[in-house]
């Protein structure tokens, strides 16, 4: 893979963006996906980067979650704003990872990070449920560094 634009085709990015989009039809909170080739920081570090890059940190309910991804080096790191990391089980990060690297190790991009994405929505849904004053604060795109 030469570049990150080539990781995904542009229907299974659609397919991204539209489970984005049903998981937050159920919850305030809001889910992000972005793509890097590579970093040369430690992974987590620089999803931290990346969620601040993403004003990730500025939603009102501190419930936004960052799947980051470092394609090349085959890394990868959920995180979530202290709203909703205060509020789930201790194994709720390691246990979606997990269902994500199943389908990753398979080579099951797409169906990884929906999964994922399905996994936190259904969090964020028992903990922060949409309601009719909710606005979608961030965009649903993929983003790509």
């Amino acid at each position: 893979m030469s570049k990150v634009e080539d990781f995904l085709t542009k229907e299974e990015e659609q397919a991204i963006v539209d489970a984005i989009c049903m998981a937050e039809k159920e919850t305030s909170g809001e889910i992000r996906v972005h793509l890097e080739k590579t970093t040369s920081k430690d992974p987590y570090d620089r999803a931290l980067e990346v969620f601040h890059d993403l004003k990730m940190h500025e939603t009102h309910l501190k419930n936004a979650v960052l799947i980051y991804l470092a394609v090349a080096d085959k890394k990868f790191v959920i995180c979530g704003d202290q709203g909703i990391h205060d509020l789930v089980d201790d194994d709720f990060w390691d246990s979606t990872k997990d269902v994500m690297a199943t389908q990753f190790k398979n080579g099951n991009f797409k169906q990884g990070l929906i999964d994922g994405i399905i996994k936190a929505g259904h969090q964020l849904s028992i903990h922060f449920p949409w309601d009719e004053n909710d606005t979608n604060e961030l965009s649903n795109e993929i983003s790509k560094g």
